[in-house]
């Protein structure tokens, strides 16, 4: 999953190269921090955070068949 996230950011933002994604582990289930140029974050959030409960929604849907709870931080 982690590599489906940047994947997806890495198509979004100005410095491809700045996309960090970092998996940690938690009781609840698996939270990935992304990373980015600090000039590309509102273009990973998008209008209202329309941009980032889209790829929230796609990492969810990818993660089903491993029945783990999965959340996206942007740090």
């Amino acid at each position: 999953m982690k590599e489906l996230i940047e994947l997806i950011v890495r198509h979004l933002v100005d410095q491809p190269d700045e996309v960090k994604v970092r998996e940690v582990e938690t009781e609840r289930g698996v939270t990935f921090e992304l990373s980015v140029a600090p000039e590309d974050v509102g273009k990973v959030i998008g209008k209202g955070g329309r941009t980032v409960k889209s790829i929230r929604t796609v990492v969810v849907a990818s993660s089903f068949p491993e029945k783990k709870n999965v959340s996206i931080e942007i740090v």
